[in-house]
């Protein structure tokens, strides 16, 4: 009998085509893995992934430094549109602010480049579980970055973004904890700066990734 097809699909999105063979032999020594895709460019991946299930993914693994639509911009993108893909960020970058920001962004995980071989391999099936995959050089960071944002917002702060994720309007808002509404509107300001989200749909985003709910 043939052997079972891979059960893991991956992508991989790197603009050096040698990286992206290396990585290709690596993982598809492995029974249970495949790699369906490859990109040179965020714009490519993004583009391609629009088109559903001709383009099947569980992990897409991502380099940071891409010309074009870097791999932020992507990684923020992939979040918003298809928030249960997978995304192990895999890059040279090692820095706390860099590691934090990705797995606020929504990453299942952040290897660097400098890892094992075998490490990548293990991180692509942690995040295909669901788990977050971090490479030891980068753990301390990690856990550096490892208090939510939403900790750091005053008690006055918390109640203002409680009510807004109930959809409660910034003038309600200020009728209910007697304030005005230019007081409210200057909370709903320092709260997205403090989160760094832009808008109300990434505040949201951002609530349902660390489980906040309305009062």
């Amino acid at each position: 009998m043939p052997p079972p097809p891979p059960s893991l699909r991956v992508a991989l999105v790197d603009d050096h085509a040698v990286v992206r063979a290396g990585y290709r032999r690596l993982l598809e020594l492995e029974s249970d893995i495949a790699v369906t895709a490859e990109f040179a460019t965020g714009e490519a991946a993004y583009a391609e992934l629009q088109r559903g299930p001709q383009c099947p993914v569980d992990v897409l693994v991502l380099d940071l430094s891409l010309p074009g639509l870097g791999g932020l911009d992507l990684l923020r993108r992939l979040g918003l549109r298809w928030p249960a893909l997978r995304v192990l960020v895999f890059t040279m970058h090692d820095s706390a602010a860099m590691v934090g920001q990705c797995l606020r962004l929504g990453a299942a995980g952040f290897i660097t480049k400098s890892s094992a071989p075998e490490l990548l391999v293990d991180a692509v099936r942690r995040a295909a579980r669901g788990e977050v995959a971090l490479s030891p050089d980068i753990a301390d960071a990690a856990q550096a970055e490892s208090e939510p944002l939403h900790a750091r917002l005053s008690a006055r702060e918390l109640d203002v973004l409680h009510r807004l994720l109930a959809g409660r309007a910034v003038d309600e808002i200020a009728r209910a904890m007697h304030l005005s509404p230019k007081t409210v509107a200057n909370y709903q300001t320092d709260i997205r700066q403090k989160l760094g989200v832009a808008n109300a749909v990434e505040l949201l985003r951002y609530a349902r990734l660390h489980g906040i709910g309305p009062s």
